[in-house]
């Protein structure tokens, strides 16, 4: 294990599925969904709302041993009439599942696709936003100032505008809606709207004026939204 080997954050969606990583040592993932290819040496599983007390946290994970690229149906010949039968999948073969202790847990139950991280991020993270090194620097910066501020601040979260979906890089949820937050070179540093966007040189040379403006964003949306229990 090296600092720098990739870790795949895969979703389990299925109980059985577990069972067929745990007891025969292979998972499926439909081939469009791996857009960079099969460059990992790590497979970690975020449980969803279907195993009950353990859902919304990475619980497991196990090293990918191998790879080929096969037809659903013959992964699961029992399920010949489902409608991705014939679509190509990427059987992955594991070694052995290792429990992650303690789980990396989402905070806000969130519903993710797949992450790409490293190693070292992987064994330092304490909940799903610490996995994500998709930002740049500068949102890295607003992100782990607002996490020092006890802001709660998630990752690539998804946004609803207008009947569509679209992430952002930082946000905040809010009471009465999203603050969503981005820094982008052409930023009117702060001007509040329905994103607020920062410039390069504002997270420089202005962090402290950059987080008033996100607090007093927060308390025009009334106040964060509580974390559920636990």
């Amino acid at each position: 294990m090296y600092p720098e080997d990739r870790v795949l954050v895969a979703v389990m969606s299925r109980p059985k599925d577990f069972e067929i990583a745990r007891e025969q040592g292979w998972y499926r993932i439909p081939e469009h969904r791996i857009t960079p290819g099969v460059f990992f040496e790590y497979v970690a599983f975020y449980f969803t709302a279907a195993f009950g007390e353990q859902k919304w946290a990475i619980h497991y994970y196990a090293r990918r041993l191998g790879h080929e690229l096969v037809t659903r149906r013959d992964l699961l010949p029992e399920e010949t009439d489902h409608p991705r039968a014939l679509e190509p999948y990427y059987k992955l073969q594991l070694g052995p599942l290792q429990r992650r202790e303690p789980p990396i847990v989402s905070r806000r139950w969130r519903r993710i696709t797949f992450i790409h991280t490293t190693w070292d991020r992987f064994q330092a993270a304490q909940e799903i936003n610490d996995l994500f090194i998709e930002g740049d620097p500068f949102v890295d910066r607003l992100y782990h100032a607002l996490r020092e501020m006890d802001l709660l601040p998630e990752r690539w979260y998804p946004v609803r505008e207008a009947a569509v979906e679209y992430l952002v890089p930082l946000a905040l949820p809010c009471r009465k809606g999203v603050v969503a937050i981005t820094v982008a070179d052409d930023a009117r540093d702060g001007e509040p709207g329905l994103i607020l966007s920062f410039s390069p040189e504002s997270v420089t040379s202005d962090l402290d004026g950059c987080l008033r403006t996100i607090r007093a964003e927060i308390e025009q949306q009334g106040g964060l939204l509580p974390l559920p229990p636990e």
